[in-house]
């Protein structure tokens, strides 16, 4: 079950995971239900309830006989998420102090065409005013998917505009806002070679990428 996955990711053991979806279905339950649900050793049941009820995921609501009931998913996922937030404001702060933020001039090679499509998502995602993207078609329309609400969006083809990739290459350009690019080049299935590819916080690129991507949607209206 992908929630047992998941909850597992947020630091439930997989018995904890399992009782706790299980009471989500059940509603309330005594233990040996519960139990027989999740398929968790009877001897295991009660020692798991009683950790859901401390992480807050499960009350007692009867004595005699004992029953447990599922606390909100909602507000467990939501303390989940501002504990998330809290560490990875910690972490921002603990990298800041060992190493600064790159060189607007630096240039980062980039190798492989999952490396070339993992940051183009991140980019996009954490987009706030504008995406523009041009070229190998299935990565833009995946982009185009994933660009934030609200933010401006443009995208084009570049079959009409001087190659800017070897020969049989596909060739992929993206800017996002006014603070970063990326350059990919792609291998067509079957050839020989791995795609490739740049990025740079070079305001200056990231303007030259912006201007092709404008140029090559006027030509194709």
């Amino acid at each position: 079950m992908s929630a047992v996955i998941h909850l597992q990711a947020l630091g439930l053991t997989e018995y904890e995971a399992r009782a706790y979806t299980a009471l989500l279905a059940l509603g309330r339950a005594v233990p040996a239900r519960v139990a027989r649900q999740a398929s968790i050793p009877r001897p295991k049941i009660y020692e798991t309830l009683e950790r859901l009820e401390g992480r807050g995921l499960a009350a007692k609501v009867g004595q005699n006989p004992l029953e447990y009931a599922p606390l909100s998913a909602r507000e467990y996922l939501s303390r989940s998420r501002r504990s998330f937030d809290d560490r990875l404001a910690a972490l921002d702060r603990d990298l800041s102090r060992l190493a600064p933020d790159p060189a607007p001039e630096a240039v980062y090679h980039l190798n492989g065409e999952a490396a070339i499509r993992s940051l183009a998502e991140d980019m996009v995602l954490n987009a706030r005013r504008c995406v523009y993207l041009a070229g190998e078609q299935t990565l833009a329309e995946r982009l185009e998917r994933l660009t934030p609400r609200g933010v401006e969006l443009m995208r084009a083809d570049l079959g009409d505009l001087p190659p800017i990739a070897a020969p049989g290459q596909r060739a992929f350009l993206l800017a996002r806002d006014t603070e970063a690019a990326l350059i990919g080049h792609f291998i067509p299935e079957g050839e020989s070679g791995e795609a490739h590819g740049v990025h740079t916080h070079n305001p200056v690129i990231v303007h030259l990428i912006k201007g092709y991507v404008k140029l090559a949607a006027q030509k194709k209206g």
